[in-house]
């Protein structure tokens, strides 16, 4: 699927799509080349190359099986099934610093050895007792032992994750302790922000964090991101004098705008992935359902049977947003809310869509609403999301305060009314105009950031990508608990309309409306397994 962004032409759409060429794809493979291949090279002999499941991903992210026997690569293999030894060949490991991963590798080698030689890369920093236990059992096998700081995957050109949709029940779930969250939180920051900035040259760490009702995780994981970078840089660059700031990290909460990733959205991306069921980023149909989905068939269907023609939340999401689709004492006033065939969870959405639009409502209204639109055995699906800091149940007030956003012009063609909250955000960022209140924790912000670099979006510019660019400063946002694919096209579109600035937008996974309110509906299960994650040096 391609990022969708209403101001980018079709040729511009095309260009950010395409893999390894550009953006984040095209910076992940210049550096496995830089350090696997390179080595490769160095022995010009044809390898094996055996991958976990998370490098799996990240390889096939960013280069195609043509690319890797281009580079000598003959052979790739997964560590975890059963492989044929082939003892007169090398074999390459790329794979995370597990234990389960460490013990694969030492079993191909501990009795009698898979391959003639070994070189290991990790994607982070492999702790000693790993470490220790690969010296012990394979070190006359080792030839190459390297931590490449690979641990996020480039979605897209300028969006990426971890590829950890259990990051959200971790963080939020009210039978998480808070030194658990926060050491998860401290593991999203290894593996993703801070393996994320050095890849580019002369980047330096800036960090602010948006002040919210639920904000320990902001501020914890903002204070993370600082330490963490400054270790790297003085490991990495001892003594070296500290340049001016070419990189701004945002970090905001999921509960900072709760509406975009339940509306139900018109741009070709964010509908795909919300009314069709995209695994992997295949989608897999049986012929009769193909069928039926052709538009003669649909005509068809619409002639013989009108309610199934309405355009449902498409048409009224908008309005419902703005608050003016509920009378709570009577019941939605549209009538795909109260069909029997309306699913529930749209019937969810809108309800949810409703409350946030007035920062919540009363006990008495909620429970009409939810006995209106018969979802009474839902009720978790909108009350855990207090759990994100969203005000659900709020007492009777006549002047509920409503964050400012910023004033757009209606386009005449856009499909989509709403402009998620990110996208203020940004380009307050590039603007230098972020509140010091709202945002507490700030650092100087680059220097090209004067507020010069802001162009009109309906300007003509001339094709740029994130690459042509690279000497720009950049605008690095993660959104702690999951991101939305509108959200992720706020990234190109700003990017778009203003010079001076690339922005990268990532989080732990990619949201889709259904998974977050399973998500949502999940955090009302009882206790987690406990689990201990180790903070090492980045």
């Amino acid at each position: 699927m391609t990022s969708d962004s209403e101001d980018a032409t079709q040729e511009g759409r095309v260009k950010m799509a395409s893999g390894s060429e550009h953006g984040l794809k095209r910076i992940v493979w210049q550096k496995l080349k830089d350090t696997i291949i390179a080595d490769c090279r160095k022995a010009d002999i044809w390898k094996i190359l055996i991958l976990d499941p998370f490098t799996t991903k990240l390889v096939s992210s960013c280069c195609k099986m043509s690319d890797l026997m281009a580079e000598g690569i003959t052979i790739v293999e997964d560590l975890y099934k059963s492989r044929e030894p082939v003892p007169e060949m090398k074999a390459i490991y790329f794979m995370s610093p597990t234990s389960k991963c460490v013990d694969a590798f030492i079993a191909d080698f501990k009795l009698k050895p898979k391959y003639k030689a070994a070189y290991v890369y990790f994607t982070d920093y492999c702790p000693d007792d790993l470490f220790n236990n690969m010296k012990l059992y394979c070190a006359k096998y080792i030839r190459v032992v390297k931590e490449i700081n690979m641990s996020f995957l480039p979605y897209e050109a300028q969006v990426f994750t971890c590829d950890n949709p259990g990051a959200f029940r971790s963080i939020y779930s009210p039978h998480s302790q808070s030194g658990q969250r926060k050491t998860h939180l401290g593991d999203q920051c290894k593996t993703e922000i801070v393996n994320l900035c050095p890849h580019w040259e002369k980047t330096r760490k800036g960090s602010d964090n948006k002040k919210e009702s639920n904000m320990e995780n902001t501020k914890a994981l903002a204070e993370l991101v600082d330490n963490k970078l400054a270790a790297h840089y003085e490991l990495e660059e001892p003594g070296k004098k500290k340049e001016k700031t070419q990189a701004q990290v945002l970090i905001v909460e999921r509960g900072f705008d709760p509406v975009s990733p339940i509306l139900h959205e018109l741009t070709y991306q964010a509908m795909a992935y919300d009314l069709i069921d995209i695994q992997n980023e295949t989608y897999k149909a049986p012929l009769l359902s193909f069928i039926a989905g052709l538009p003669v068939v649909q005509v068809q269907v619409l002639k013989t049977d009108p309610e199934k023609g309405g355009l449902g939340l498409n048409e009224d999401a908008p309005r419902l947003a703005l608050g003016v689709l509920f009378d709570p004492s009577s019941g939605p006033c549209c009538p795909f809310l109260a069909a029997p065939t309306t699913a529930a969870h749209d019937k969810i959405r809108a309800v949810l869509l409703y409350i946030f639009s007035l920062s919540g409502t009363t006990e008495e209204n909620l429970n009409k609403l939810i006995q209106n639109v018969k979802i009474e055995h839902d009720r978790e699906f909108i009350l855990n999301w207090k759990e994100l800091g969203v005000n659900i149940i709020s007492a009777p007030s006549l002047f509920s305060r409503k964050p400012s956003r910023r004033e757009r012009p209606e386009e005449t063609y856009n499909l989509s009314r709403w402009t998620p909250v990110i996208k203020d955000v940004m380009e307050d960022a590039v603007e230098n105009k972020l509140d010091t209140k709202e945002w507490p924790h700030q650092s100087e912000c680059p220097a090209a950031w004067n507020g010069s670099g802001a162009v009109s979006a309906r300007q003509k510019q001339k094709t740029s990508t994130l690459d042509d660019r690279r000497g720009g400063a950049r605008l690095i946002v993660f959104v702690i608990g999951g991101v939305c694919y509108s959200e992720t096209r706020c990234a190109y579109q700003v990017s778009q309309a203003v010079k001076s600035c690339q922005v990268i937008i990532g989080s732990s996974h990619i949201l889709t409306p259904t998974a977050l309110l399973e998500d949502i509906k999940a955090l009302s299960k009882g206790p987690m397994e406990t689990f201990t994650i180790c903070e090492n040096h980045a």
